[in-house]
Protein backbone atom coordinates (compact mmCIF):
# COMPACT_ATOMS: atom_id res chain seq x y z
CA UNK A 1 0.00 0.00 0.00
CA UNK A 2 2.96 2.13 0.91
CA UNK A 3 4.61 1.02 -2.37
CA UNK A 4 1.53 2.68 -4.49
CA UNK A 5 0.99 5.47 -2.43
CA UNK A 6 4.71 6.59 -3.33
CA UNK A 7 4.21 5.35 -6.98
CA UNK A 8 0.90 7.84 -6.94
CA UNK A 9 2.77 11.04 -5.84
CA UNK A 10 5.60 10.83 -7.68
CA UNK A 11 3.48 10.80 -10.63
CA UNK A 12 1.66 13.90 -9.45
CA UNK A 13 4.51 15.71 -8.87
CA UNK A 14 6.28 14.90 -11.97
CA UNK A 15 3.50 15.71 -14.50
CA UNK A 16 2.23 18.29 -12.01
CA UNK A 17 5.20 20.43 -12.99
CA UNK A 18 4.43 22.48 -15.50
CA UNK A 19 6.96 24.17 -18.79
CA UNK A 20 5.24 27.57 -18.30
CA UNK A 21 6.87 27.83 -14.55
CA UNK A 22 7.89 31.26 -13.88
CA UNK A 23 11.65 30.49 -14.20
CA UNK A 24 11.47 28.48 -17.48
CA UNK A 25 11.48 32.04 -20.07
CA UNK A 26 12.80 30.70 -23.05
CA UNK A 27 12.01 34.55 -24.63
CA UNK A 28 15.17 36.36 -23.12
CA UNK A 29 18.42 34.70 -24.78
CA UNK A 30 21.16 33.20 -22.54
CA UNK A 31 23.89 35.56 -22.50
CA UNK A 32 27.41 35.67 -20.20
CA UNK A 33 27.30 38.27 -17.59
CA UNK A 34 30.57 39.60 -15.78
CA UNK A 35 30.31 43.30 -14.64
CA UNK A 36 32.35 45.25 -12.11
CA UNK A 37 30.98 48.18 -10.76
CA UNK A 38 32.92 50.85 -9.10
CA UNK A 39 30.62 52.47 -6.78
CA UNK A 40 32.61 55.80 -6.01
CA UNK A 41 32.27 57.23 -9.82
CA UNK A 42 29.96 59.34 -9.91
CA UNK A 43 27.64 57.41 -12.39
CA UNK A 44 27.11 55.08 -9.27
CA UNK A 45 26.31 58.00 -6.72
CA UNK A 46 22.80 57.08 -5.73
CA UNK A 47 24.05 53.33 -4.96
CA UNK A 48 25.51 55.10 -1.79
CA UNK A 49 22.15 54.65 0.10
CA UNK A 50 19.69 51.82 1.11
CA UNK A 51 16.99 52.28 -1.65
CA UNK A 52 19.20 53.58 -4.02
CA UNK A 53 19.62 52.58 -7.91
CA UNK A 54 21.19 52.95 -10.77
CA UNK A 55 21.48 51.75 -14.73
CA UNK A 56 24.67 49.95 -15.72
CA UNK A 57 26.37 48.07 -18.64
CA UNK A 58 26.00 44.43 -19.33
CA UNK A 59 23.31 41.85 -19.84
CA UNK A 60 21.02 42.32 -23.04
CA UNK A 61 19.55 45.37 -22.36
CA UNK A 62 21.66 46.79 -19.96
CA UNK A 63 21.34 46.15 -15.84
CA UNK A 64 19.03 48.04 -12.78
CA UNK A 65 20.75 47.81 -9.45
CA UNK A 66 19.11 48.57 -6.49
CA UNK A 67 20.76 48.89 -2.78
CA UNK A 68 18.44 46.62 -0.61
CA UNK A 69 21.00 46.76 2.84
CA UNK A 70 24.19 48.08 3.77
CA UNK A 71 26.06 45.64 2.64
CA UNK A 72 23.43 43.78 -0.13
CA UNK A 73 22.55 44.55 -3.77
CA UNK A 74 20.01 43.20 -6.09
CA UNK A 75 21.01 42.68 -9.97
CA UNK A 76 18.14 42.93 -12.85
CA UNK A 77 18.38 42.44 -16.98
CA UNK A 78 16.86 45.64 -18.28
CA UNK A 79 14.93 43.67 -20.92
CA UNK A 80 11.61 42.72 -20.44
CA UNK A 81 11.18 39.39 -19.16
CA UNK A 82 7.83 38.47 -20.72
CA UNK A 83 8.35 39.80 -24.43
CA UNK A 84 11.31 39.19 -26.81
CA UNK A 85 13.94 41.93 -27.03
CA UNK A 86 13.17 44.69 -28.77
CA UNK A 87 13.48 48.39 -29.07
CA UNK A 88 10.73 49.03 -26.68
CA UNK A 89 11.33 46.43 -24.11
CA UNK A 90 14.24 48.04 -22.09
CA UNK A 91 12.77 48.72 -18.38
CA UNK A 92 13.08 51.93 -16.76
CA UNK A 93 12.70 52.88 -13.14
CA UNK A 94 9.94 54.84 -11.96
CA UNK A 95 9.26 55.90 -8.59
CA UNK A 96 12.80 54.49 -7.41
CA UNK A 97 10.52 50.86 -6.62
CA UNK A 98 8.79 50.07 -10.13
CA UNK A 99 10.67 48.17 -13.28
CA UNK A 100 8.44 49.62 -16.13
CA UNK A 101 8.26 48.39 -20.00
CA UNK A 102 7.48 51.08 -22.30
CA UNK A 103 5.95 48.29 -25.01
CA UNK A 104 2.87 47.66 -23.01
CA UNK A 105 3.84 49.47 -19.64
CA UNK A 106 3.90 46.12 -17.75
CA UNK A 107 4.86 46.66 -14.07
CA UNK A 108 7.57 44.89 -12.40
CA UNK A 109 8.90 45.16 -8.21
CA UNK A 110 12.51 46.51 -8.06
CA UNK A 111 12.79 44.08 -4.58
CA UNK A 112 11.92 41.20 -5.96
CA UNK A 113 11.61 41.53 -9.78
CA UNK A 114 7.63 39.79 -9.79
CA UNK A 115 5.54 41.26 -11.98
CA UNK A 116 2.71 43.64 -10.84
CA UNK A 117 1.09 43.71 -14.11
CA UNK A 118 -2.06 41.28 -14.02
CA UNK A 119 -1.03 38.20 -17.25
CA UNK A 120 2.65 39.00 -16.78
CA UNK A 121 3.78 35.49 -15.90
CA UNK A 122 7.73 36.01 -15.84
CA UNK A 123 9.59 37.68 -13.15
CA UNK A 124 12.71 40.35 -14.21
CA UNK A 125 15.88 37.92 -14.96
CA UNK A 126 17.73 38.28 -11.79
CA UNK A 127 21.84 38.48 -11.83
CA UNK A 128 24.22 37.53 -8.81
CA UNK A 129 25.16 40.82 -7.19
CA UNK A 130 28.12 41.06 -4.48
CA UNK A 131 30.48 43.27 -3.36
CA UNK A 132 34.32 42.07 -3.84
CA UNK A 133 35.29 44.53 -1.75
CA UNK A 134 34.19 47.92 -0.09
CA UNK A 135 33.47 49.97 -3.28
CA UNK A 136 33.85 47.48 -5.85
CA UNK A 137 30.20 45.41 -6.86
CA UNK A 138 30.07 42.22 -8.77
CA UNK A 139 27.37 41.64 -10.97
CA UNK A 140 27.53 37.69 -13.16
CA UNK A 141 24.95 35.02 -13.86
CA UNK A 142 27.12 32.22 -13.15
Amino acid sequence: MKKWLVIILCTAFIFGCSSDDIGNNDLLPNITVNETLFLNNPEFINLQVIGGWAYARGGIAGIIVYRTGSNHFIAFERSAPHIKPSSCSKMTVENGIIMNCACDDAQFSILDGSPMTEGVKYSARQYRAFLSSDNTLQITNF
